[in-house]
């Protein structure tokens, strides 16, 4: 009776064994609250943990680029009236006699297309020889010409037309409808309208990043920094170069959000919209008082978030959210999202016990089966 009773305990002290056994080899999502907080500066570690508050979100707020530099929007707006070195202008003259300098026989009037403004703002015309053109407006041009001409013919009439040319042009390269050089028009002296006219930008607008280059200046901006804001609508200038591109910022997602490398849907993404791009908390596995963001400070913003003033050089943080606290949610909403930042999802404390629990009962399962053959075959040899 007494070894039937110790018996009946075998299976219970080997799943016991088995409890302590597997309890620290239990796989995981990654490290515990408890794992990161241990390695908190206060514990001896590198790591600045900090509960993320509206104030916090304030004191880590960088300067984001909001538009161009004073370079770009200080620069007067191009005119399409003035003539420029590379222009391509057309020449008519008209001559009140037969057989005139420019005119054959019964023919009072001559068109002189494709007359290039060379490099040195200049064009040749016969019998009125080099004419200073860059600058001129299309009518200033035609008084010179008429003033040079009319010694020489009587009252010459003249038109002058500009065309486009490379003088004013710019080119547009990247995520556009048409990519290629354009004039500077009435429609197009401002990014907007030169866009426009290049068949407007083919990805998604919130994840597009402009550049211009003008000489060796160069300026940024997103594009929906462009929509948002009407001075960013900057005054394009001869030879600027436009470049539209995706944005290639990310952030890595980790924990029981899964592994994976996540490209910027929006301008400015929230820690929010980043755990929706990832799919979201798992209800049965992810902590929703576990979500750490980690990210490099420089020690400007360190020294502001701590309110210290002698760290130096980058600072490593784990801000930590608790999507259970009250007013998280506005508080998840207004973090944002750095590029190359981490957001770690931990793992729900009782995952573990659960995961524990179904071990030992799989185990207690395949003991009392061991122990059954045991008995079995024990009374087989008696």
């Amino acid at each position: 009776m007494q070894s039937n009773f110790f018996r009946s305990l075998r299976p219970v002290a080997l799943s016991f064994t088995c409890l302590f056994l597997v309890a620290c080899g239990l796989p995981a999502a990654g490290p515990s609250v408890k794992d990161i907080t241990d390695s908190s500066v206060e514990n001896g570690g590198d790591i600045h943990i900090i509960d993320v508050t509206q104030a916090v979100i304030d004191a880590s707020a960088r300067e984001q680029s909001s538009g161009f530099s004073r370079t770009f929007t200080s620069a007067g707006a191009a005119s399409i009236d003035r003539i420029n070195a590379g222009d391509v202008l057309t020449i008519t003259i008209w001559e009140n006699v037969e057989n005139g300098l420019f005119s054959s026989l019964g023919q009072k009037v001559t068109t002189l297309p494709g007359v290039v403004v060379d490099q040195l703002g200049n064009i040749f015309l016969p019998y009125a020889g080099t004419i200073k053109a860059n600058g001129r407006t299309s009518d200033d041009l035609r008084l010179k010409i008429t003033e040079l001409l009319a010694g020489q013919t009587p009252d010459p009439q003249i038109e002058v037309r500009r065309e486009a040319g490379n003088g004013a042009t710019v080119s547009i390269i990247g995520a556009v409808g048409g990519q290629g050089v354009y004039p500077i028009e009435a429609s197009s002296r401002r990014l907007t309208g030169m866009l426009a006219g290049a068949g407007g930008i083919t990805l998604d607008p919130s994840v597009v990043k402009i550049s211009v280059r003008r000489g060796q200046e160069l300026g940024e901006i997103w594009f929906q920094d462009l929509l948002d804001n009407p001075t960013n609508d900057i005054p394009l200038v001869a030879g600027d170069k436009i470049i539209l591109e995706q944005d290639e910022r990310y952030f890595i997602a980790m924990g029981t959000t899964g592994q994976r490398r996540v490209s910027f849907e929006t301008h400015n993404p929230s820690v929010l919209e980043a755990l929706a791009a990832v799919g979201g908390l798992q209800a049965t596995r992810s902590n929703a008082k576990g979500i750490f963001v980690f990210r490099e400070e420089p020690d400007w913003i360190a020294n502001r978030v701590l309110g210290r003033s002698d760290l130096v050089g980058p600072q490593r943080f784990a801000y930590l959210i608790d999507l259970t606290a009250q007013s998280s949610m506005f508080v998840g909403g207004k973090f944002p999202i750095r590029d190359e930042d981490t957001i770690y999802v931990t793992e729900a404390p009782y995952v573990k016990w659960r995961t524990l629990l179904s071990t030992v009962v799989s185990t207690i399962d395949a003991a009392v089966s061991l122990d059954t053959a045991i008995d079995g075959a024990t009374g087989v040899f008696n």
